[in-house]
């Protein structure tokens, strides 16, 4: 039975907190970061520890086998990003991926139509960077070490815990993805999976945990468990071995930036999406969004124009910096540009882009933390698209991400395969600069719906002045691939019928559809976080 999302009516106020606040798509791992906060760690420490404890709650859609991100403002002002994403395996060229496919589906290799990039299975791995990028957070911020960071989760992960609702619907969706007994043993009970409130135990995992916290980062990459990941992806046919994964580092670049109506919003920069969000917000101004109503019909016409033509422009160049350059999207002369291609009805000349399509449901995790040292963090993990490529490495319970699913056979596109590169990204957490000393952690979770939703709660805070909890609680709506424009059922019916009047060809999806959202703020000391009931979400403070 599918959890209802539409009874989730919000009367939730706004979270605050004395020493911090934590907001996370699942309870018990809010309260994972608030236990080190209490402790004496700092948002970065908790950011760790509760990105850990979903890896273990909330399995369906992140893991140890995934990416990890973070953007941050230090207590010392310092504004700064962090980005442990793999690349694909030094021996995976489009022409041996081709072979490999073709052989397995038999039919011809040079055949474009006939051999695509796969959206599950061993090509689809790519190396994870989450157990490198939990480290390198730690060990440059942190008060404390995994050792102690990875405690709520390995606890969880031996001891169990309940499933909570929207979790074990998502998990149900999996039982005929895992193409391994190993892979079905570790995430499966009696063959199926949970359901709400069934107490869960995972003990492969929680013994890599227990490895990691021990040995660190170095378990996944250069010992048993990188043999785990190289044999797994080897005996299904894929390219990935010890030397990709001992040679990953985690990187530190300096994050995009853009002002919107006196905010400076901070997004990553390319492989991931966050220029398409910083694009859309520039096109927004330049179209005058800010001066309509929330409940115009204007207002929701001209930020999803405004998103057509980011969505386009970012899927046509983004890519991984290092393989090809990637133009200055949210510059004002690009943005000024790009706005004269909106008018008053929608359109319909502009697509979507050339990006995977696979990504546009892709789902993940989002947290935030803030603590009274004026940290704030915002940290997303994920493996792409749930349990990810349905292979799990060894009897580690480490469940490996499809991310490299997002890449193309094609070598003419954007994002084509090549030995060592990046996937395109969707992963963006983000941040923003309220004020002079108000500074705010936020993110949206679901593949192509992470820039729209930075773009719409960026308006919802700025342009509207709304509290933190009703900036995420808005009806959402969201620009898809086929062109149609998504909105909640919650949308104002009046608005709807006005948006069709103008061009677009507006559908109605669940709710479930437009990501989940958290953001944590820390405004001149007072600290304020709140999440949103579209997943098991739960904003803590003490």
């Amino acid at each position: 039975m599918e959890p209802d999302l539409d009874r989730f009516a919000s009367r939730r106020s706004t979270v605050y907190g004395q020493r911090g606040v934590v907001a996370t798509s699942q309870p018990l791992a809010s309260q994972a970061g608030i236990e080190v906060l209490r402790d004496g760690g700092n948002a970065f420490d908790a950011a760790v520890a509760t990105a850990a404890a979903l890896n273990v709650v909330e399995p369906t859609s992140t893991g140890l086998g995934g990416d990890v991100f973070a953007l941050y403002r230090t207590a010392d002002g310092d504004v700064g990003a962090m980005r442990a994403c793999g690349g694909a395996p030094a021996d995976a060229t489009i022409e041996r991926v081709r072979e490999s496919l073709a052989a397995d589906e038999e039919v011809d290799a040079d055949d474009p139509a006939a051999v695509e990039m796969p959206t599950t299975g061993p090509h689809a791995v790519t190396v994870p960077g989450t157990a490198r990028g939990w480290e390198a957070t730690a060990d440059r911020f942190g008060e404390f070490g995994l050792d102690r960071l990875l405690q709520p989760a390995i606890r969880y992960a031996t001891d169990g815990y309940p499933v909570s609702e929207v979790i074990a619907a998502d998990w149900r969706q999996a039982e005929t993805l895992f193409e391994t007994d190993a892979a079905r043993e570790a995430f499966l009970f009696d063959g199926e999976a949970p359901t709400a409130g069934q107490r869960v135990a995972l003990p492969r995992l929680g013994r890599s945990l227990e490895l990691i916290a021990a040995e660190g980062a170095d378990a996944v990459y250069e010992g048993e468990i990188a043999e785990a990941i190289a044999t797994t992806v080897q005996s299904r046919g894929g390219f990935m071995t010890v030397e990709d994964l001992a040679g990953f580092e985690v990187e530190w670049p300096e994050p995009v930036s853009a002002t919107y109506n006196g905010a400076e919003v901070y997004e990553l920069p390319p492989n991931n999406q966050g220029l398409i969000a910083l694009e859309a917000l520039g096109v927004a101004a330049e179209l005058g969004v800010s001066e309509y109503a929330h409940d115009a019909p204007e207002r929701a016409h001209y930020l999803a124009e405004a998103l057509k033509v980011a969505f386009h422009d970012g899927h046509r160049y983004i890519t991984d910096p290092a393989y090809a350059e990637v133009p200055p999207l949210a510059s004002p002369q690009w943005v000024r540009e790009r706005a004269a291609a909106v008018g008053p009805e929608a359109n319909s000349d502009v697509s979507f882009g050339v990006a995977d399509a696979d990504a546009e449901d892709a789902d993940t995790v989002l947290l935030t933390v803030a603590d009274d040292e004026g940290n704030v963090v915002s940290y997303i993990n994920s493996r792409f698209d749930g349990f990810g490529s349905g292979l799990v490495a060894g009897e580690t319970g480490i469940a490996l991400q499809n991310r490299g699913a997002s890449f193309s056979l094609d070598p003419e596109h954007p994002n084509s395969l090549e030995p060592g590169k990046r996937p395109f990204h969707t992963l963006i957490p983000g941040v923003v600069r309220l004020g002079e000393d108000d500074w705010a952690a936020f993110g949206v979770m679901g593949g192509y719906m992470q820039p729209q939703g930075h773009v719409q709660v960026i308006s919802n805070l700025v342009d509207c002045d709304m509290p933190l909890q009703r900036a995420l609680d808005a009806p959402r709506w969201r620009y898809r691939e086929s062109g149609e424009l998504a909105i909640e059922p919650h949308f104002d019916d009046d608005v709807a019928a006005k948006l069709v009047r103008k061009g677009h060809d507006v559908r109605v999806l669940s709710p479930g559809e437009f990501g989940g959202a958290q953001i944590a703020r820390n405004r001149d000391g007072v600290l304020s976080a709140a999440t949103e009931p579209r997943k098991d979400g739960t904003a803590q403070g003490y």
